[in-house]
């Protein structure tokens, strides 16, 4: 039997590892210290992202380091994604270090960063299979939205009782199974009943663009990526059937 003489790197992200040895091109920003905050988010660091977010902040205003170098950090991470090059692990550990960040930001400016707007997200009742919703919920929050996850297996009671408080711009749905996609029409018709016409964007392996034709406010996300597209044109005001023209159409 062969055993294993070197198990240094047994707990190594063998994804950095060859990124290390990559030369890197691509610059964020002029300022040294704000491209390593970037480099820091690409690279998933929650833990050395204080110490550089600490050194910009001596010298920058909070909103600077968020703006020029969380922000476009996390914006790479989603083109890296986008290309299939970075998968789930990757971004939500790139989003964990923007969040710790964008917290110590916060702290110094002593009040939280304003959000674009509340999208609420949820894997269908019945359902427990989220990967889908924590890609989009880590792309939303990296993009600056307020989300508000509701969870796994979510009754849909819940779902429209959770739309009447907070009065999101957006809702999210994920469903791997046929049997549990079918909570996302009646949660639609529920609604509509209340006058609610808020975007509802479904997806996961069992949602096709047939199936969300197929009731009001329904929208297919057929790419965890296009969330913040979509949230983007319902920030602006457009309403259900004019984003469902433009993504699904």
């Amino acid at each position: 039997m062969k055993y294993l003489e070197d198990n240094s790197l047994i707990f190594s992200r063998y994804d950095l590892f060859r990124e290390q040895k990559e030369e890197r091109t691509h610059r964020f920003s002029h300022d040294a210290l704000l491209q390593e905050v970037a480099e820091h988010v690409i690279h998933g660091d929650d833990e050395k992202i204080i110490t550089i977010v600490d050194q910009a902040l001596e010298y920058k205003r909070p909103e600077e380091v968020i703006r020029e170098g969380l922000i476009p950090g996390m914006d790479e991470v989603s083109r890296l994604w986008g290309e299939g090059i970075y998968f789930l692990p990757q971004v939500v550990l790139s989003a964990d270090a923007m969040l710790e960040g964008i917290t110590r930001c916060e702290e110094k400016m002593g009040r939280p960063m304003e959000k674009k707007g509340k999208v609420i997200t949820h894997t269908a009742e019945g359902d427990i299979h989220d990967i889908g919703q924590l890609i989009v919920n880590a792309l939303l929050r990296a993009a600056g939205y307020e989300v508000i996850n509701l969870g796994v297996d979510v009754p849909v009671d819940l779902v429209v009782r959770s739309c009447q408080q907070h009065r999101p711009i957006l809702l999210g749905g994920t469903a791997l199974m046929t049997t549990t996609m079918t909570a996302f029409p009646r949660i639609a018709a529920r609604l509509k009943h209340l006058n609610l016409q808020i975007p509802f964007v479904c997806g996961g392996g069992a949602v096709n663009e047939d199936f969300t034709a197929g009731f009001d406010l329904g929208i297919w996300g057929k790419e965890a990526s296009w969330a913040v597209g979509i949230a983007e044109d319902a920030l602006q005001g457009m309403t259900w059937s004019q984003i469902r023209e433009k993504w699904n159409g």
